[in-house]
């Protein structure tokens, strides 16, 4: 089974034997995050490609020597959201995906960012015993070692299992969203559930995701934008939203430990100035 992750305009790419053999269309031309971290002005099937090579080469993806300890990449994103919870005892643990282990429970803050940082929509993985290996050394617990099944719901059936209460958890699809909150009522526990990968999603899938989640990426989703009702909203060129008091927060709590200076104001929200935005929302 080849690996597969949508990056950069939510481009379908596909790796196998750490090469890249496939790259389907982008859904965007540029991203403002892509620019300023990699001085990418023009997002085209080329320009993935070399950042998948990239990500491979000097991050191991998808690779046996997959870098299990990153540094943070962007000051509010979900990795670094989960990372600060743990460090501040928000949580007592994560659920969330890596590449060549799947779905994956960690309460290991520099873990969970360092799986975190480089990845973005993961698509299908296959086992890779020295990623599995590298997570298991640093206390992590792969759902699936024999499959690398991506599951959140059952990851954090597991988690709470293990005696885990308050556990973050990424999603991308509403429904499973809801199956967390149903798993929450029935065991009695405490979720802060983050919607991400959501570029290209049509209007009844983002309010489905707006219904149960704690927290939501913008990424380059005009419904997204359209739709939430954020009790807090960190950045204005590819915000992330805090929908609920959890998440508000959490949140708040990443603020204290991004390095750069913060403005920090009241107003209405969603503050999205237009030429902030990726291109061709969608």
């Amino acid at each position: 089974m080849p690996h597969v992750m949508e990056i950069l305009g939510k481009a379908r790419v596909v790796v196998e034997n750490g090469e890249v053999v496939e790259v389907s269309d982008p859904l965007i031309s540029w991203c403002p995050i892509f620019e300023k971290a990699r001085g990418i002005t023009e997002i085209t099937k080329e320009e993935i490609k070399k950042n998948m090579e990239f990500r491979i080469r000097d991050f191991g993806l998808f690779t046996s020597k997959r870098q299990l300890d990153m540094d943070v990449f962007v000051g509010f994103g979900a990795s670094e959201t989960m990372m600060t919870g743990l460090n501040r005892g928000l949580l007592d643990t994560t659920v969330t995906a890596c590449d060549g282990a799947g779905s994956v429970i960690s309460n290991n803050p520099n873990l969970v960012q360092g799986m975190g940082a480089r990845i973005s929509g993961l698509v299908e993985t296959e086992p890779i015993d020295e990623t599995i290996n590298g997570i298991s050394g640093r206390g992590g617990i792969v759902l699936d070692p024999s499959t690398a099944k991506l599951d959140p719901v059952a990851a954090t059936r597991k988690a709470a299992e293990l005696g885990y209460q308050k556990i973050a958890v990424t999603v991308v699809f509403p429904e499973t969203a809801k199956q967390l909150r149903e798993l929450e009522s029935e065991l009695g526990l405490e979720l802060t559930i983050i919607g991400a990968h959501v570029t290209g999603i049509d209007r009844d899938f983002a309010q489905g995701l707006l219904n149960n989640v704690d927290i939501v990426t913008s990424c380059a989703s005009k419904n997204i934008r359209d739709l939430v009702k954020p009790l807090i909203q960190v950045g204005n060129a590819v915000p992330l939203f805090g929908l609920t008091q959890r998440g508000k927060e959490l949140l708040l709590e990443r603020a204290k430990e991004v390095d750069s200076p913060l403005l920090v104001s009241s107003g209405k929200l969603p503050s999205l100035p237009d030429n902030r935005q990726p291109k061709e929302l969608v």
